[in-house]
This record gives C-alpha cells, sequence and structure tokens, in this order.
C-alpha cells in the first residue's frame, strides 16, 4: 500500500512540474510551484528528513511562493502580450531533448551508483559528538560547513539589499509595501490578534529545540515573520522606514555575530569557524540566537518590497 502510495505522490510531483512549464499563465503557474512544494514538503517527510521537510514547507512553499504571486500580481498587464508570443518548433524541439538528456544523464547517474552508495553519513556520526549538539543536520550545518551557513545569511542580507534599491528616490528611506487596512471587527482582524501569540510561542518552540531535534532558526524565523506580516496585513501595525538605524543593526547583527565566533576559532582553535574543545553548542546557540531576528526580519520584508511610500 505504502509503495502504491509513493508512486502516486511521485505522478502528481510530475503532472505539477510539467503543468508549472507547460502553463501559459503567471498565476497558474505560480498556484503550481506552491502546490509543488507542498507535495515535496510530503515527500522529504517520507525520506525521513523533517528539517528539510519544514524548510520546503515554510520557504519553498510559503515564502516563494508568497514572492512569486507578488510577481505573478506586477505582470499582469503583459500577459497578453506573452500569450501573443509563440516559440518556433526549432526552438521547442531542442528545449524537448535538451530536457529528456537532462533528465537521462540524472537517471543514468543514480542508477550507476553502488549499493550501498558513497555517504559521508558514517564520518558525521562519528564526529558528531565534538560539536555537543543532538541533530544532525544543525551539526552539519554549523559544524561541519558553517562557511556555507554564512555565505547563505550574507546572500539574504544582499538579496534583501537588491529589492530596497528598486525604490524610488522620493521614497528612499520610507516605508515598505503599503499601508494596509482592514476592518477592525472583520475576520483578518481577529486572526492577527489570535493568530500572532500562538505562532510566536511555536516559532520559538521549533527555533529552540533546532540543536537537538528537527527544527531551526530558518524555519522559527519564517514562521515569526509570518506573523509579523499578518499583523501588518490587518492593519494594526506598519512596517518600520528602511532608514532606522535600529532595522539596519539588526539585519547586520545576525552576520557579523557568525563572523565574530569564526575570528573566535581562528585565534582560539587554529581555524577560521572552528570551535574550541567544550564550547562548541554554546557558540553554536550565540549564532542561532543572532541569525534568528535578521532573518525574521529579512524574510518578511523581502516580502513587503522597496519603499513606496514616505516615512510618515
Amino acid at each position: 500500500m505504502m509503495d502504491v502510495l509513493n508512486l502516486m505522490l511521485v505522478a502528481l510531483l510530475l503532472g505539477l512540474a510539467v503543468w508549472t512549464v507547460v502553463s501559459r499563465g503567471a498565476f497558474a503557474a505560480v498556484a503550481g510551484f506552491i502546490a509543488y512544494g507542498l507535495l515535496l514538503t510530503l515527500v522529504w517527510v517520507q525520506l525521513h528528513g523533517i528539517d528539510v521537510a519544514l524548510t520546503e514547507a515554510a520557504i519553498g512553499g510559503g515564502l516563494t511562493g508568497a514572492l512569486l504571486i507578488n510577481a505573478a500580481k506586477r505582470l499582469r498587464h503583459t500577459e497578453a502580450a506573452a500569450r501573443a508570443e509563440s516559440a518556433s518548433a526549432a526552438t521547442r524541439g531542442l528545449a524537448l531533448l535538451v530536457s529528456i538528456g537532462l533528465t537521462v544523464a540524472l537517471a543514468l547517474g543514480v542508477l550507476s551508483l553502488p549499493d550501498p552508495a558513497p555517504s559521508l553519513a558514517a564520518e558525521v556520526a562519528a564526529k558528531m559528538g565534538a560539536t555537543e549538539v543532538g541533530n544532525p543536520i544543525t551539526a552539519v550545518l554549523l559544524g561541519f560547513r558553517a562557511m556555507d551557513t554564512l555565505l547563505e545569511a550574507i546572500v539574504l542580507l544582499f538579496a534583501l539589499i537588491g529589492v530596497w534599491s528598486l525604490t524610488p528616490d522620493e521614497y528612499w528611506g520610507g516605508r515598505p509595501g503599503l499601508r494596509q487596512s482592514a476592518e477592525p471587527n472583520g475576520l483578518l482582524a481577529y486572526a492577527a490578534r489570535l493568530l500572532p501569540p500562538l505562532g510566536l510561542v511555536i516559532g520559538a518552540y521549533i527555533f529552540w529545540i533546532g540543536a537537538d531535534h528537527p527544527g531551526g532558526k530558518f524555519q522559527g524565523a519564517t514562521l515569526m515573520a509570518a506573523m509579523w506580516l499578518l499583523v501588518l496585513m490587518a492593519g494594526l501595525a506598519d512596517a518600520p522606514p528602511i532608514s532606522r538605524r535600529w532595522l539596519r543593526a539588526l539585519l547586520v547583527a545576525g552576520p557579523l555575530i557568525f563572523i565574530g565566533v569564526g575570528v573566535l576559532g581562528a585565534v582560539s582553535a587554529g581555524a577560521f569557524l572552528a570551535y574550541p574543545v567544550g564550547s562548541a553548542k554554546p557558540l553554536i546557540l550565540v549564532i542561532e540566537f543572532a541569525l534568528m531576528p535578521t532573518l525574521t526580519l529579512i524574510l518578511a520584508l523581502m516580502l513587503l518590497g522597496a519603499a513606496q511610500r514616505d516615512e510618515t
């Protein structure tokens, strides 16, 4: 029975992938992409990758889907012209051949792997005790490939700077997005009063247990960013101007503290981002605590977009 369900899940994933690619409507393609991300979450759960499943649901199907919906809304006026365009038969044929070739190459690469497939899992498990954390995903992300995690945080910050760079000159330093308003006694305002306290507690819990169980800063930050956005959508609060010093300080604090821990490792342990013996878990928690507000702000502010109005 489980094999049948897995085959059905694979068929749905392939169908949604094809739908997303061939759909001529931007909104329809985005809807297919979001559904694809949610189904992919089930795949990761089935593969026992709970951390990856949480990230896929929060980032892949959630935040990315919301960004694409905003993009589709902005591109709505160009869809008529896009529908009138049609690729030549040669272009379609070449795209089909490239897609088939890539699929065959990937399939051959997977099928040609030895049994069991090569893996670093044994080495990670043997050395995970040195990190003093119980979650192997956290151990890998902040121990064995901490440099990649640092660069990911910096890339997200640069992405937000890129979004802000689209701000018109007259609104530079102003508030991102438009001022939202909702019926004070409506459903949205009610949800914005009821859900954020629960979401903040759940987000904090997911973040806190990330050192030893599935969870972590990205998943917790995404949930907290969603709660903040809900409050903004209901008009219960307004987004801060991007010129605020405290906002910019929080945005750079996470990466700077991460770099500071790396320099400390270079001085005390002989390598950048190495952890002194007996101090690995406390330093990992310092990094996680520092990145949490930074990621929360970045994810929410990226969705709000560039400044579109004055500070007042």
